[in-house]
């Protein structure tokens, strides 16, 4: 019977077609919209892998890593005075102006990273070494802050070249990778002291302050005494991942943006769905009533719509999956809009595509059961 069914959904080719491109769209829709939402969450919280610490001293009203208010430069001395602190160091983040090759002025997000330790800097650095951050006016680029301050150059800014920050000249000593910051500024990162040259001068300087726990002690231990101790907000990365994504959530509207994208693709897979299966129900009727005279039961007809509708949505499923990490192979070298395909992504459209398809099966089981099997013998 299973076999009978599929050969009634195939020889509608128009319906089947039809079923098939409708949940195409829907899958579609559905991954591409949840993989370019959960990218942009990414670069929410991106800043916290490309500068990697066990825990980030804030101060107490900063609610997301993409936020700063300054910080005091003896509070740095207060958190290492915190019993558990194995070393804390000064961290400086900030908008600055650069002078692109071609004069034309770019933004960019100046890091300032402890002399001594260097502590924070990215895991890959492609070209250079990042002991020569101790040198004067020197820096190091991330791959997006090379092309853009080559603008109207040949070739990319290397190593040995020299560019202005605010009027001050800056010397390249290393291109690294990071990923995207959540604003789409580039990343330069020079030493502490330095990048306190490169910026405007203001009354508190100091952005935050990244520490590591004593070995035997875990990072949410620590934060706890930190807070207690300073009143500063001391966060574990996990802690300022969740507090940036809620903040995210609470505070734009780019989740209700995506969300009503992700449900129309839902409401349209079920309208094409549910109405193009009804109708195919319909056209069929008088087969389904021979079966039902011939001594089918309900149940035995309702396992063979189910098994058309769950055919083409799985069809329809692996289509509109392939096309969709098509498009993320044609973005992700660009690397705009932001994507990033999971498996949980993959595996809640499938559970609303199998939803769909039972929604569809669900109307022609509907009619199907009370169909007459008299009908047969109609003319």
């Amino acid at each position: 019977m299973i076999r009978l069914a599929l050969r009634m959904l195939l020889g509608d080719r128009a319906k089947y077609l039809m079923l098939v491109g409708g949940l195409t769209f829907s899958a579609l829709l559905m991954t591409q919209q949840t993989a370019v939402f959960q990218g942009l969450l990414s670069w929410t919280t991106s800043h916290m892998r490309n500068i990697r610490a066990s825990i980030w001293v804030v101060e107490s009203r900063v609610e997301q890593v993409n936020e700063t208010k300054a910080l005091r430069d003896t509070d740095v001395n207060r958190v290492r005075s915190v019993p558990g602190v194995d070393f804390a160091v000064p961290l400086f983040q900030g908008i600055l102006k650069a002078r692109a090759w071609d004069g034309s002025d770019k933004q960019v997000q100046m890091i300032g990273l402890h002399a001594g330790t260097l502590f924070g800097h990215p895991a890959v650095l492609l070209a250079g070494e990042w002991e020569d951050l101790r040198l004067a006016n020197t820096v190091v680029l991330d791959e997006l802050a090379a092309l853009r301050l080559s603008a109207g150059r040949p070739q990319p800014l290397g190593i040995g070249d020299a560019f202005e920050i605010n009027d001050r000249e800056a010397r390249v000593v290393g291109i690294c990778r990071t990923e995207r910051h959540f604003f789409g500024y580039p990343y330069v990162f020079t030493s502490y002291d330095q990048a306190l040259q490169f910026a405007p001068r203001q009354r508190k300087m100091l952005s935050m302050i990244l520490a590591e726990p004593t070995p035997g002690l875990t990072p949410e231990e620590v934060a706890v005494r930190i807070g207690k101790e300073t009143g500063l907000h001391a966060y574990t990365t996990p802690q300022f991942e969740k507090a940036t994504i809620g903040w995210i959530w609470n505070n734009t509207g780019i989740p209700a943006s995506f969300m009503t994208t992700i449900i129309l693709g839902f409401v349209v897979g079920v309208a094409i769905a549910g109405q193009t299966f009804y109708s195919f129900v319909l056209e069929n009727l008088r087969h389904f009533g021979a079966l039902k005279a011939m001594g089918a039961g309900n149940g035995l007809l309702a396992a063979m719509l189910f098994t058309q509708a769950f055919t083409v949505g799985f069809i329809g499923y692996g289509i509109g999956l392939g096309l969709t990490a098509c498009f993320g192979y044609m973005v992700l070298p660009a690397g705009q809009p932001p994507f990033l395909l999971e498996p949980s992504s993959m595996i809640r459209t499938l559970a609303a595509i199998l939803i769909i398809c039972s929604l569809a099966a669900l109307f022609g089981i509907r009619k199907v059961a009370r169909l007459e099997p008299a009908i047969v013998f109609r003319g």
